[in-house]
C-alpha cells in the first residue's frame, strides 16, 4: 500500500525550487528574500547572495518602477496582480515577463511579504511582433495596390466618358476599402462598430441597391473582435454583390447592438430577385463566417426568406 505522506513545509519549498518559473518571496518592503534555482538561472544571476535584500524594483527599468510599487500596494489589499512587462536579465540579455504578485500572510493571519512569479514570455512576445509587423507590411502594400489600381483605371479611361464614369465608380470603392483597412492600424486602441461596418459595406453599393445603417449603435469592442466583425460583415457584402442584393439590386439592413455584455449583428437581405439557392459546392463564405464565430465563442443562425438570408450573430464583447 502507499504511504499517505504529508506535504511538508521543506517539500513545498522543493516544488516552489524546482518550478520552470522565476519564484521570488519578498518581505514586507518588497526586498528580495529568497529566489529559486530556476529563477537564478532565467535572470542569468551568477551567485544570488549579490542581489540578495535588494528591493525588488531594482531588478527592474527605472520606467518600470512607480508601477511595481503600485503593484505591492494593490496585491497587500489582497488583490492578485497580474502585468506583462520588459525586463533584462543581470546579464542584459533582453526578456518579456508575466508577473503574478499575491501577499503572503504568517500563520496567525499577519502580513509576511509577497509572493511574485514570473514567466519568461518572450519568444511569444517576439513571434506576435513578428506577425505585427508583417501585418503592417501587408496593409501598407494593399494600400499601395488600392491606389495603383486607381491610376491604373483612371489611365486607361481617360477619352472616354462612359469608361471615366466606371474608374470613378471603381476608384471610389477602392478608396473606401482602403479607408476600412486604416481603422485596424493601430492595435491598443478599441474600435466603434459604427465607425467600421458602414465603412465595410459601402464599396458594394451599386445604384439599384441601399443599405441601411439607422440601427447600429455605439459599441467600443477590441481589435479582436473588430477583426471578427469586419470579417463576418465582409463576407456577407461579398456574398450579396456575387448573388444578393448588391448584384441583382435591393436592400441590406444592418443593425448592431450590445445587450448583456454580448454584441448582437443582424444582417437582412432583400434582393429584387428570388433566392436561386442557399449553398453552392464552391461556397466557402458562410463557412468561413461559423469558424470566426465559433472561435469567438459566439453563435449564429441563418434564415433564409424568398429574396434573402436573414444572419443573426452574438458574440462576447471584449474591450
Amino acid at each position: 500500500m502507499m504511504k499517505n505522506h504529508v506535504l511538508s513545509a521543506e517539500a513545498l519549498a522543493n516544488v516552489l525550487d524546482q518550478s520552470v518559473d522565476c519564484v521570488k518571496l519578498l518581505d514586507l518592503a518588497g526586498n528580495v528574500l529568497w529566489l529559486n534555482s530556476n529563477g537564478v538561472c532565467a535572470m542569468e544571476i551568477d551567485d544570488f547572495t549579490q542581489v540578495q535584500g535588494q528591493h525588488w524594483a531594482e531588478f527592474w527599468p527605472e520606467d518600470y518602477r512607480a508601477t511595481l510599487e503600485d503593484t505591492l500596494k494593490t496585491a497587500r489589499t489582497g488583490e492578485t496582480v497580474r502585468f506583462e512587462a520588459f525586463c533584462p536579465t543581470a546579464k542584459g540579455s533582453p526578456r518579456w515577463w508575466h508577473v503574478t504578485v499575491n501577499a503572503v500572510t504568517a500563520p496567525g493571519g499577519e502580513e509576511a511579504g509577497f509572493l511574485a512569479i514570473s514567466r519568461d514570455v518572450t519568444e511569444g512576445k517576439m513571434q506576435r511582433r513578428a506577425l505585427a509587423i508583417a501585418a503592417d507590411e501587408l496593409q501598407h502594400r494593399l494600400k499601395n495596390a488600392y491606389a495603383m489600381a486607381c491610376g491604373m483605371l483612371r489611365s486607361f479611361a481617360i477619352g472616354n466618358q462612359q469608361h471615366e464614369a466606371f474608374a470613378r465608380e471603381m476608384s471610389d470603392r477602392l478608396n473606401a476599402l482602403s479607408k476600412a483597412q486604416t481603422l485596424f492600424m493601430e492595435r491598443d486602441t478599441p474600435r466603434d462598430i459604427c465607425d467600421f461596418i458602414p465603412i465595410l459595406v459601402q464599396p458594394f453599393l451599386i445604384p439599384t441597391s441601399t443599405a441601411d445603417f439607422d440601427d447600429v449603435q455605439s459599441v467600443l469592442v477590441s481589435l479582436a473582435l473588430a477583426n471578427a466583425v469586419a470579417l463576418i460583415v465582409g463576407e456577407l457584402a461579398m456574398n450579396s454583390s456575387k448573388h444578393g442584393a448588391f448584384f441583382h439590386g435591393g436592400t441590406i439592413a444592418v443593425s448592431a447592438r450590445e445587450s448583456e455584455g454580448r454584441l448582437n449583428i443582424r444582417w437582412h437581405e432583400m434582393s429584387r430577385q428570388p433566392v436561386a439557392a442557399q449553398s453552392r459546392p464552391d461556397g466557402q463564405g458562410l463557412t468561413i463566417i461559423k469558424r470566426m464565430v465559433e472561435a469567438h465563442q459566439g453563435t449564429i443562425t441563418t434564415t433564409w426568406g424568398t429574396y434573402g438570408p436573414v444572419v443573426e450573430t452574438s458574440l462576447p464583447i471584449t474591450r
